[in-house]
């Protein structure tokens, strides 16, 4: 991934989603230009729900959960944190208290 713009990393819709994918092994891998403009502040979303599809349910709720910090676009159900290991859950945490605290 390229250096993230100063003014990407602060903004509140971004935080979260760039520390989900910064810290979670299985996004991580996803986190490339291919699927991120972070000149132009974008997000393929589509794509990444594609190159996601075949995750597990917990790996696809922190994309999920990711994508809706973002753009508060889609439900996210909060129980599904119940699929992930103490550091997702923590990690989750963070993130969301990064976009809305």
């Amino acid at each position: 991934m390229n250096t993230i713009p100063k003014e990407i990393y602060q903004d509140r819709y971004w935080k979260g989603v760039i520390h989900l994918f910064q810290n979670n092994w299985k996004l991580k891998t996803l986190f490339t230009t291919k699927y991120f403009d972070m000149e132009n502040g974008l997000i393929e979303i589509v794509a990444l729900k594609r190159a996601a599809s075949k995750w597990s349910q917990s790996e696809k709720f922190m994309l999920y959960l990711a994508l809706h910090l973002y753009s508060n676009d889609g439900k996210v159900d909060l129980s599904n944190m119940d699929y992930l290991d103490d550091h997702n859950q923590k990690l989750v945490m963070e993130a969301i208290k990064l976009r809305y605290c």
